[in-house]
């Protein structure tokens, strides 16, 4: 193509939506003005071609919202096809001619018989009003009520999908943009349909004002007798109704078939081919019959076993793809075993604890199908991604082996070679959570959600439908087994973080900001010191994204002191915005209980180091009334819709972790100094000394 006319293309794209806008006004345009029938003559090709190439594109398209101007097209294509109407109809009453395209469109259908032509164009109307044009108008009204009940649900399932590091939050925003655009798309659609129906009855009643009009016109006025009007504009109504009705019938075909596709990522051509003709069975089975009704007497034999021998060679060319598909899949196989057989060899010759490791059961097997659509291991790389980017920790790629000790639909996760979780998957079936009453309506098999412990029903694919119509929070096994892991990664990060890890860690970090590394290791602390700080954080769910921030905080603080417990009170200090951002409210206000000043003086009076940390040295009663009083207090706040954490003075907040780590693990607390000015603070309840 010439560089000048690619040029001139590239300046008229830029302009498309002023030129798109004087088309449609044109249309309008048509309506009022009087046309010459050469300008017809052309518009009527170019509304057929247009036509036509809408037909041909929603062949092609995989989904509804690669055509989802589809609607605002029909009600266009509907005034131009009208307009034009119009304008012929003018020129038929007016001068007695129509064109070139409308007398070829009557010649080459009517012959010398208008009749047979009127007979002709009924036919079609009536094809297009009451089989193609009631059709499309009646799915895309159940498409559009089922689409809009779903949506709910499909919601819901993208956000199990974000939660669960599935997807990332761009692909999250994707999906909700698709649904609600699917579901705007059949809702246009549920109207846009009645669009066609107006059209062709309208061009019934226009060519019926042009066989009336033209006769009682020309017989009257123009000369001829009434035979000759009845044959001279009954051949042109027809050319006029055919010229109409045709691109109007192919718009409505492709209406149809844009609401009937399903969305499956593949053409209508090619879903055709594969599912009609696939199956070399029904092929063969097909053609024998064909062939044999070819030779009962009075049928034509010739077209009869013609189709028979194409159908019969058609199952066996589908009969050889099925084998050599039968053969790739074992040689598949084959090299899966080899390859499993190598790594055993590895294993043997160099065994080493893995950081973290999955045992699945053999019903779970295909989900580590690389050719599969749920493929485990591309959603374990994802949920290391995610990790790495909300928690800043580099997790070591997870191995996934097969246990035929474990139950079939069985899973275990494993640290360092010991077991930490486990929990059951149906591959074929789907978890449903109920967010409110937890009172199920459907059959299935009770469980547990592992990662979050919420009452849950195992079910089956036929009544998916039904509980996505109930409202049940929907969720694949896979995303089941993945949301676990993520959880449990979340939990033991402090374990995961090693020295290897954590030196890699700062490596990439000394690409950038080499000054940092080299003032701090390994003149200031040594890379272990550093590597204990970071774990004291993640033990308590503090991110180190930030890893800038916190090497500085300990090239700043270091020098003076060595223990790595303050040194980390330190860096919660500098990352307080960090810390606090994930237990503030909607409001931007922070809930807290707060400790009782004789109780946090009595804690802070009977601190002690030990090999674990601080933690307060206190008759064993005591212990029991301080848990009884932060469960009180705790529950209270709960009862009154508070989500809180805990806060105490600096000098006893590692203390006071320490000491209920173990009775409230999942309780958050936090010092004065972590909690910036500009926050607003609301004590919601007290931790009383009684």
């Amino acid at each position: 193509m010439p560089q000048g006319f690619r040029a001139s293309l590239g300046n008229l794209s830029k302009y498309a939506e002023i030129l798109v806008a004087f088309l449609v006004v044109g249309v309008i345009a048509i309506i009022i003005l009087p046309m010459p029938a050469f300008m017809l003559d052309l518009l009527l090709a170019v509304n057929l071609t247009i036509s036509m190439m809408i037909l041909i594109l929603t062949l092609f398209t995989k989904t509804v919202l690669e055509f989802s101007i589809f609607p605002s097209m029909l009600l266009i294509m509907t005034m131009f096809r009208l307009g034009l109407n119009i304008s012929s109809t003018r020129l038929i009453l007016s001068e007695g001619n129509a064109g070139e395209v409308i007398n070829a469109f009557a010649t080459f259908v009517t012959g010398n018989n208008y009749v047979v032509g009127a007979v002709i164009f009924i036919i079609i109307t009536i094809v297009q009003m009451v089989v193609v044009t009631n059709g499309a108008g009646r799915v895309s009204e159940v498409g559009a009520r089922f689409t809009l009940d779903a949506m709910p649900g499909k919601q819901m399932a993208v956000d199990a999908d974000l939660n669960s590091g599935l997807i990332d939050e761009e692909t999250a925003k994707k999906r909700r943009s698709d649904l609600q655009r699917e579901a705007d798309f059949y809702g246009s659609m549920d109207g846009a349909s009645k669009f066609v129906k107006g059209d062709a009855i309208a061009g019934i009643i226009i060519t019926l004002i042009n066989l009336a009009g033209g006769i009682i016109i020309f017989s009257l006025q123009g000369g001829m007798t009434i035979m000759e009007s009845i044959a001279h504009f009954g051949r042109l109504t027809i050319g006029d109704g055919l010229v109409s009705q045709i691109p109007s019938l192919l718009i409505s075909v492709a209406s149809g078939i844009i609401v009937t596709r399903s969305g499956n990522d593949k053409s209508f051509g090619t879903t055709f081919k594969d599912e009609l003709f696939s199956a070399w069975k029904v092929l063969a089975i097909g053609g024998v019959v064909i062939f044999a009704i070819g030779l009962v007497p009075a049928f034509p034999t010739i077209p009869f076993a013609t189709l028979g021998i194409l159908a019969g060679f058609g199952g066996y060319l589908a009969y050889e793809n099925d084998k050599d598909e039968v053969v790739k899949a074992a040689e598949a196989v084959e090299k899966a075993k080899v390859s499993q057989i190598k790594e055993v060899d590895e294993t043997i010759k160099s065994y080493h604890v893995e950081p973290i490791s999955i045992e699945i059961g053999y019903a779970l097997i295909p989900l580590v199908d690389e050719g599969s659509d749920v493929n485990l291991v591309s959603h374990i790389t994802s949920i290391r991604k995610q990790c790495a980017t909300e928690m800043g920790i580099l997790v070591n790629p997870i191995r996934i082996r097969d246990n035929l000790q474990l139950e079939p639909n069985q899973y275990l996760i494993k640290i360092k070679g010991n077991e930490i979780a486990r929990g059951d998957i149906y591959v074929n079936k789907f978890l449903v959570i109920d967010p409110g009453s937890s009172d199920f309506d459907l059959q299935g098999i009770e469980t547990t959600e592992p990662a979050f412990g919420l009452a849950a029903l195992w079910i089956d694919e036929k009544d998916k439908e039904r509980a996505d119509l109930s409202g049940y929070t929907i969720v694949e096994p896979v995303t089941v087994l993945v949301t676990h892991l993520k959880e449990l990664i979340r939990k033991y990060s402090h374990e995961l973080l090693g020295r290897q890890e954590t030196k890699e860690l700062i490596d990439d970090l000394g690409k950038k900001y080499s000054v940092i590394v080299e003032e701090l290791i390994p003149s200031v602390m040594t890379l272990g010191e550093v590597q204990k700080v970071l774990q004291n954080l993640l033990k308590e769910n503090v991110p180190i994204t930030d890893l800038v921030t916190i090497l500085e905080t300990l090239a700043d603080n270091a020098l003076s002191m060595k223990d790595t417990e303050i040194l980390t009170e330190h860096v919660r200090h500098a990352l307080q915005r960090t810390i606090v951002k994930d237990y503030l409210d909607h409001t931007g206000e922070l809930k807290v209980l707060t400790i009782d000043s004789q109780l946090e003086e009595l804690i802070g009076a009977n601190i002690h180091k030990s090999m674990g940390g601080s933690i307060p040295v206190l008759e064993p009663e005591m212990i029991t009334r301080i848990f009884n009083n932060i469960k009180h207090a705790y529950d209270e706040a709960m009862m009154k819709g508070y989500q809180t954490v805990l806060l105490a003075s600096p000098k006893v907040r590692t203390a006071l972790k320490n000491l209920i780590s173990m009775t409230f693990p999942q309780m958050v607390v936090l010092s004065l100094n972590e909690v910036p000015n500009d926050i607003p603070i609301e004590v919601v309840g007290v931790v009383e000394f009684r």
